[in-house]
């Protein structure tokens, strides 16, 4: 059967990466021991660990594979950077080789290639994205809901974005600074950071940066930690205990210390009409069913239009009027936001999961 897409990821963490090896060998076998783990999986190769099948509202499906890349989770710091863009090629090949039209590279992948998709196998049928939009278009949905079910207003708020200058963290200041009272930029790069901040001045924002996480705002009412970090290491300490804070970094970006905010996970989406996943490597990484990073699912919805271009391409060209063109076409597809969750469990009274569905 032709592949509509294909998805290329990795594990966050040494304790996901197990559950995935664990699907693997299937039932039959005791799982390896986490030592084990740690010294096999930098030997195993990029290759495609199940096949998914995911469903329109409309009837219509796509088939695709997951591809993991298999990058170590303690290996995501720049020094690796070499011998992690080498997975990411050897994913993307195995993507052009399986015949996938279109692939989607999901957490570190999308950050090591930056867009520039030339880095990846020449002479390929296949066309990349990013995903990067539709994660944007998550992350500010669940920003509203949040605000919604805390009784807060976003019009008279400061907004943060950590990690700004990036292509998610840009993209969410692009959608959210016209609606807030004040946006604060935190990255890096100053040069970047100015440039983004004439951008969303002249659209009118209140804006100011910063590149010293000591500096940021202790009134900053909203939070979006959206850096390229390769382990959940950002303490903000300068934030009010009462911020609403959305971790949207893969890996998470902060650190388990980090305490007093209130913190959810964020670009998440759900299918309605249900995936099914072969071997069922989702129900060990998600928690609630038919759930997906929205940088993978983009992919999948593309599939599921009939449309095979690079829709997002790199830093700096997720605009609103992008964010809203991948929303609606999610949206006529039956994948919205998923159910919003922390790190213990879910936020909200609805239900958890997609009601009478089978996979």
């Amino acid at each position: 059967m032709p592949l509509d897409f294909a998805l290329v990821g990795h594990q966050e963490s040494w304790r996901a990466a197990s559950d995935v090896l664990a699907v693997l060998r299937g039932p039959g076998l005791s799982p390896i021991p986490d030592d084990e783990v740690e010294d096999i999986l930098p030997w195993i190769p990029p290759r495609a660990v199940c096949r998914v099948e995911v469903r329109s509202v409309l009837g219509s499906k796509a088939h695709g594979i997951y591809i993991d890349s298999f990058i170590p989770p303690d290996r995501l710091d720049s020094c690796h950077l070499r011998e992690n863009l080498g997975r990411v090629r050897g994913a993307a090949a195995y993507a052009c080789r399986e015949g996938a039209k279109i692939v989607s590279l999901g957490g570190f992948s999308s950050i090591l290639i930056e867009g520039n998709f030339d880095r990846l196998p020449d002479k390929r049928a296949s066309v990349f994205t990013t995903g990067n939009t539709l994660t944007v278009a998550f992350i500010v949905q669940g920003m509203k809901k949040m605000c919604a079910l805390e009784g807060r207003d976003l019009k008279t708020a400061t907004l943060l974005v950590v990690g700004a200058t990036g292509d998610v963290g840009s993209g969410c200041a692009r959608c959210l600074a016209p609606q807030v009272g004040r946006v604060v930029l935190f990255a890096r790069n100053l040069e970047r950071l100015q440039t983004l901040a004439t951008e969303l001045t002249a659209d009118g924002a209140r804006v100011d940066v910063a590149t010293d996480l000591q500096s940021l705002p202790v009134h900053a009412n909203f939070v979006i930690c959206a850096a390229s970090l390769a382990s959940p290491s950002l303490l903000l300490d300068g934030i009010a205990p009462e911020s609403i804070v959305c971790d949207a970094g893969y890996p998470k970006n902060l650190s388990p210390g980090c305490r007093g905010a209130r913190v959810f996970l964020g670009g998440l989406g759900q299918v309605a009409a249900g995936m099914t996943c072969e071997p069922d490597i989702l129900r060990v990484l998600y928690r609630h069913r038919h759930v997906l990073h929205g940088c993978l699912l983009e992919g999948m919805v593309l599939a599921l239009e009939g449309r095979f271009e690079p829709f997002s391409q790199g830093r700096g060209f997720i605009t609103r009027e992008r964010v809203e063109m991948i929303e609606a076409i999610a949206e006529r597809h039956g994948v919205h936001l998923a159910p919003l969750c922390d790190g213990d469990g879910p936020l909200e009274q609805a239900a958890c999961q997609v009601e009478g569905l089978a996979g």
